[in-house]
């Protein structure tokens, strides 16, 4: 039965319902703060006008701050820029935006945590002295020594080139957990694709498995019925939300859980740029054909995964409810896995830390390519660090390509992003634009030897921002299974030339400006 061309159905809702839903005070209670906060500053008075005084002191001081604050140029630049423009609430702006409120509480309960769960990622053996002279040891002695996430063998992949493809493996392997299931996902909705899982999931439950979903609440903010969370939990599923959206202006909101993860028993995993919604597996026509990528890894590799999830389930816990992690390892007892060509790296990047692991792993990647370098991404919109990585490496004489969108999910995201091509372009990357939809995926893969697939986009957000994941894949058939994804793609794509970049002189203006804000995006 062909399940992606059926429509989705939804329950109808009453407009009293929707008017009193959550999600509706809480925008509500943020306009009521943003309402007086204005109020404040554009009114009159002399009492006003000694607050006015008051905050462009308040904003040169917070100027200063930035400057020596250890951060992104481009952050910096930006909030200079915001609080120049509008000295009077500039600094207000700031302060009101990146107070971070109960992050050192998070920062701290993460180190420790970090430290409890360091050991347990090498149960099955430390594998980094057998890359001794391999051409990407730097890559994996960074992740493990410094990021603390060990390269592993015996670990069989299967890459996806569509959501489709995942959808169908994971019903698969659902059905085949025995002990524990964990899902990680930023977007759910009702509907064909995530129906189906629920169901293996709560008969999984009944069954006496360990099942647990965790979801974030700002992307399924508008997709879940208020009672979800409910429901599952009275079918002894085990359910977090991920930072749930409070109706207070704090920079706490921007860190979002942008992961995919599923972990079967520790022996499967799955991870890639999929959410468990119907437009990812094509059920219907959102922005034309929607283009993603995952991968599946079974074997000592998927143990990381397990460990990651359980990492992060236990930081938005309730304090005290740690766990023992060696009761989830697999093979305590038993055969551990088969041999594999090739090893397995995943890791995961997080705002609580200064090591921002995800984009390392990308300048990694780009700096150590020799032939080639391909990249799939939905975005955009970097760092100069990113930016004169991609550039050098071109100009190195390394065949240096990037596939996007042609139709875009967000047209603010979209004229920024391609403000990037004309200095791309010009130092000899070739930028592709993916005409049959929207490319969701987001893979690098390098000289037949490594690649990596995961969750994170090439912009501020899924850089600095969210909490995210992946696995570099080296030597390992998954290598070329990115590959071929890569080049199968280019046929149903457009490349940018250099003409088309500059565009008229107000487009040109416009995407400058834009490019100000790229921090935000």
């Amino acid at each position: 039965m062909d399940q992606r061309k059926q429509p989705c159905k939804q329950m109808p809702k009453s407009f009293i319902r929707v008017l009193f839903r959550r999600r509706v005070f809480v925008i509500f209670t943020i306009l009521i703060q943003l309402g007086f906060i204005l109020s404040a500053i554009v009114g009159s008075g002399l009492m006003i006008q000694y607050v006015h005084e008051a905050l462009k002191i308040l904003s040169v001081i917070v100027c200063l701050y930035i400057l020596n604050k250890k951060d992104k140029p481009g952050y910096k630049l930006t909030w200079i820029f915001l609080i120049l423009l509008f000295p009077i609430f500039g600094g207000c702006l700031y302060l009101v935006f990146c107070s971070q409120g109960n992050s050192g509480v998070l920062r701290r309960r993460m180190a420790r945590l970090n430290e409890k769960v360091r050991g347990f990622y090498l149960l099955g053996g430390d594998v980094l002295p057998a890359l001794t002279g391999k051409e990407y040891v730097t890559q994996a002695r960074y992740l493990q020594n410094c990021a603390g996430y060990p390269v592993y063998d015996r670990t069989q992949t299967e890459y996806f080139d569509s959501g489709e493809g995942f959808f169908r493996r994971l019903l698969e392997e659902l059905e085949k957990g025995e002990k524990y299931i964990f899902l990680e996902f930023f977007i759910l909705r009702e509907g064909l694709m995530l129906n189906p899982i629920l169901e293996i999931l709560k008969r999984k439950a009944r069954q006496g498995l360990d099942v647990r979903l965790m979801y974030d609440d700002l992307g399924c903010f508008m997709s879940l019925p208020p009672n979800f969370r409910r429901d599952l939990e009275k079918s002894n599923i085990r359910c977090l939300v991920f930072n749930p959206f409070t109706p207070l202006l704090s920079s706490l909101q921007n860190n979002r859980d942008h992961r995919k993860i599923v972990s079967i028993d520790g022996k499967v995993a799955f991870t890639g740029g999929v959410n468990l919604a119907d437009e990812y597996i094509n059920a219907y026509d959102r922005f034309g054909h929607w283009k993603d990528a995952a991968i599946l890894l079974a074997g000592a590799g998927a143990w990381s995964f397990t460990l990651i999830f359980l990492h992060l389930w236990n930081l938005e816990s309730p304090a005290g409810a740690e766990e023992d992690y060696s009761a989830f390892y697999p093979w305590k007892t038993g055969p551990g896995p088969g041999p594999s060509a090739g090893y397995v790296q995943p890791y995961a990047d997080n705002p609580m830390e200064l090591e921002n692991v995800g984009e390392h792993v990308y300048l990694q990647i780009i700096n150590n390519a020799k032939e080639y370098v391909y990249i799939n991404t939905p975005y955009l919109v970097v760092d100069d660090n990113l930016v004169s990585a991609l550039t050098l490496s071109a100009k190195s004489g390394v065949d240096v390509r990037i596939i996007t969108p042609h139709r875009w999910d967000k047209e603010i995201v979209a004229l920024t992003s391609r403000s990037y091509y004309r200095q791309l372009v010009s130092a000899g990357v070739k930028v592709y634009e993916y005409t049959a939809g929207f490319n969701h995926s987001k893979t690098f893969v390098s000289d037949d030897v490594v690649a990596a697939v995961g969750t994170i986009n090439l912009d501020f957000r899924s850089l600095y921002l969210h909490f995210e994941c992946g696995v570099c894949i080296y030597e390992n058939p998954g290598v070329a299974a990115v590959k071929k994804d890569f080049l199968a793609t280019l046929p149903k794509c457009h490349e940018i030339t250099l003409a088309e970049c500059s565009g008229p002189a107000r487009q040109r203006i416009l995407q400058d400006v834009l490019r100000l804000f790229a921090p935000f995006m």
